[in-house]
């Protein structure tokens, strides 16, 4: 009979994926730093950064360390670049990404699009289908009453919409009064699991069976790719 993973094994996929979630953060920190200064008073994307950090225990001096790095001479370089594509089942996909070798990322990105059914489109082909915005998630699993004081707090606050399903709360706002809202909750011992900007889809886009697979596959890879940063979609997949 076979045995499963050894706990060592375990251990170095878990550090290799907290790895590449402390990449992500240092990158976006260092963007943050470059696009508004180091001070997180007066940087509201750093400021952000900075609590995402926080959030998967990225240490303190690990952060100021990035923030140093990234407001000095010979900072890294790397610029912001948007691929935008169609996946299996016609899912609009945006994959944002940080490079130093924009050849080499679009390369990348067009590959796992056509080798997972998949095609690259042209800057703007499907980004008019999705909206910046707020997002904070709340676990109401535990407690059912937290679901109206989210509410009510949110909505108090100028969230545009609050929603529940699967033990989630999700408030969502325009992205310029999100850091409003996550306060006014934050104030109100409401703390999100997860709170972030991002691009909300205007209409999600169901998609079943292999369509569902291949899509879920493409995803996957694009995630995986080292030069990528964040990937969103319109798909409505099954649970």
């Amino acid at each position: 009979m076979g045995r499963g993973p050894s706990i060592e094994g375990r251990k170095n996929a878990a550090d290799a994926v907290k790895a590449k979630v402390f990449t992500k953060l240092i990158r976006e920190i260092n963007l943050a730093v470059r696009s508004g200064g180091p001070d997180p008073a007066g940087n509201p994307r750093l400021r952000l950064a900075v609590t995402r950090a926080l959030d998967v225990n990225m240490t303190k001096d690990k952060i100021e360390s990035a923030i140093k790095r990234a407001s000095g001479e010979g900072a890294d370089a790397a610029q912001e670049v948007r691929y935008e594509g169609y996946g299996p089942g016609g899912i609009a996909v945006i994959v944002d990404c940080v490079t130093d070798n924009p050849t080499r990322t679009v390369a990348d990105v067009r590959h796992a699009f056509s080798k997972h059914g998949g095609n690259m489109g042209t800057s703007g082909s499907v980004s008019f289908q999705f909206a910046e915005a707020g997002q904070l998630w709340f676990d109401v699993s535990v407690d059912a009453a937290l679901e109206e004081k989210i509410l009510e707090v949110a909505l108090e606050a100028g969230a545009d919409d609050v929603q529940t399903d699967s033990g989630w709360c999700e408030v969502v706002t325009q992205a310029d009064v999100f850091e409003v809202v996550k306060k006014a909750l934050t104030d109100a011992g409401l703390t999100a699991a997860e709170a972030r900007i991002t691009q909300r889809p205007s209409n999600r886009v169901a998609v079943e069976g292999e369509a569902a697979e291949s899509l879920q596959k493409l995803l996957d890879r694009l995630e995986e790719l080292d030069d990528t940063q964040e990937v969103y979609h319109n798909a409505d997949l099954p649970a």
